[in-house]
């Protein structure tokens, strides 16, 4: 009898990379300095061999890149089943964090569409008009969504749009890594960190990333369950599948009924298959208000739902690193580079510009998870938060959990509005691809606004210092 390995070899291979990066970064100095993540060390790890070597044994780039797709989705639907926390003292500074997200946002796929249009009327006039947005994909929504809706674009005639955006999302990663490294140091030298943090740079524990034999451990999880009856990590996975399910239903039902439109039709539902993680994340939410409504969210652990979509995302990303082909790098490696080394230095000054005039508490604590998040993901994020609040003890981290789904919410029109640039690459209608950069400029002007009218118009004076002292 005869089965499929194919992905349990992937699986194999993933893990197994996993793994010895975790073994690398104990032993080595360099990734310990830089706070490299296991998973992206993975990534690059087998990137060379899924592009050279794993091929040739069947293991081919296309099944990595479904892995990520899948796997995005269901840290959604964990994330968004996740019980609400009770109430704090720090909700004043939520929707700043969500405006600091919608500034990047803006910021990122406004300068990204504009190198575009100049890249297409000078050194590269077949350049699709939507590239620029992977940028912003990319770096601030990282490699699931990045590859999904850059894939979802073969519909119109784009072919590596996946794999662009996966390659938007590594440099991201490193950009997060190094450039926060380098924010500490510079926070460190200007004294904006405390000196019990910069304590705490030094504790070997988070330099190698695995706790040392002897020391008390944190809980990871808490049982809801009884496990003679089912355990309780179980009940929670069932959830999320259920979730996924359910989106996967409701999107096979769409595209039934967007069928009776014609091309038009099925080229949007096509589009809405690559943004499966939103509506994955709204049957999430959905769950989650049937066991309100029937009493029974006590059965939720928001740190086993933590646990399920760190696995989610660990997995994701060193897929999404080894989906890379080199051949598209090299085809496209002149806009990737400009916009990458643009944006990132954007994004770094930028954070720290705006993080200081917006937030009234905890300014650069919040600035390195608004620049971590905005190159990375939010693992990387809480990874650069950690060094400087050890052990969350500030608001910053649950303010963000708070500000997510604000965030989600303004980010839907943003989302729904990607593929304009594309109908002006099949029509060569430029209506949609300038449509597109208002739509990006409004963004950026609402984050502009709200830091103006939240702090003052003179907050937005560009001076000789990018952090302001209050």
């Amino acid at each position: 009898m005869s089965f499929n390995w194919s992905l349990i070899l992937h699986l194999g291979v993933l893990y197994g990379a996993i793994v010895l990066a975790t073994f690398i970064r104990t032993k080595v100095a360099f990734f310990q300095k830089y706070l490299i993540p296991n998973p992206l060390l993975a990534g690059f790890i087998l990137l060379p061999l899924y592009n050279f070597v794993l091929p040739r044994f069947g293991l081919e780039q296309l099944g990595l890149g479904e892995i990520a797709y899948h796997l995005l989705s269901i840290s959604f639907v964990s994330l968004t089943l996740k019980k609400s926390p009770g109430k704090n003292n720090s909700r004043k500074e939520i929707v700043p964090m969500a405006m600091a997200f919608v500034f990047q946002f803006g910021l990122q796929a406004f300068i990204g569409l504009i190198l575009t249009f100049m890249f297409i009327q000078t050194l590269i006039p077949d350049l699709f008009h939507s590239f620029g947005y992977l940028l912003a994909l990319g770096f601030i929504q990282g490699p699931g969504p990045a590859f999904s809706i850059g894939q979802s674009w073969a519909s119109f005639g784009v072919v590596d749009g996946g794999n662009i955006g996966l390659t938007f999302a590594a440099i991201g990663f490193i950009f997060c890594s190094f450039g926060g490294v380098f924010l500490i140091n510079f926070g460190i030298r200007r004294e904006w960190i405390s000196r019990e943090s910069v304590a705490f740079l030094l504790n070997r524990d988070l330099l190698s990333g695995v706790h040392p034999a002897g020391t008390d451990l944190p809980v990871g999880a808490y049982q809801t369950t009884e496990s003679e009856a089912i355990d309780s990590f179980s009940l929670h996975i069932g959830l999320v599948f259920i979730g996924y399910l359910l989106a996967y239903l409701f999107l096979t039902a769409l595209t039934w009924a967007l069928s009776f439109l014609g091309d038009a039709g099925m080229q949007l539902a096509e589009t809405f298959w690559g943004l499966n993680f939103i509506f994955a994340a709204v049957m999430g939410m959905l769950i989650k208000s049937v066991l309100t409504l029937t009493n029974q969210r006590h059965i939720i652990d928001n740190l086993t739902l933590n646990r399920i979509s760190g696995f989610s995302v660990d997995l994701m990303v060193t897929s999404a690193i080894a989906a890379i082909s080199l051949v598209v790098v090299t085809r496209y490696w002149l806009p990737i580079t400009v916009m990458s080394v643009t944006g990132g230095a954007l994004v770094l000054l930028s954070s720290i510009w705006y993080s200081s005039r917006v937030f009234k508490d905890h300014r650069f604590q919040r600035a390195l998870l608004v620049f971590g998040v905005s190159t990375g993901t939010l693992s990387t994020g809480l990874a650069l938060l950690r060094v400087v609040d050890p052990n969350f003890e500030t608001p910053v981290a649950t303010d963000y959990g708070y500000a997510s789904g604000i965030i989600f919410l303004m980010m839907i029109p943003y989302i729904l509005a990607i593929n304009l640039p594309l109908q002006t690459y099949q029509s060569g209608n430029y209506l949609y691809f300038w449509l597109s950069v208002g739509i990006s400029l409004i963004y950026l002007l609402l984050g502009t606004l709200y830091l103006g009218l939240r702090s003052g118009w003179g907050s937005l004076k560009i001076s000789g210092s990018i952090w302001t002292v209050k």
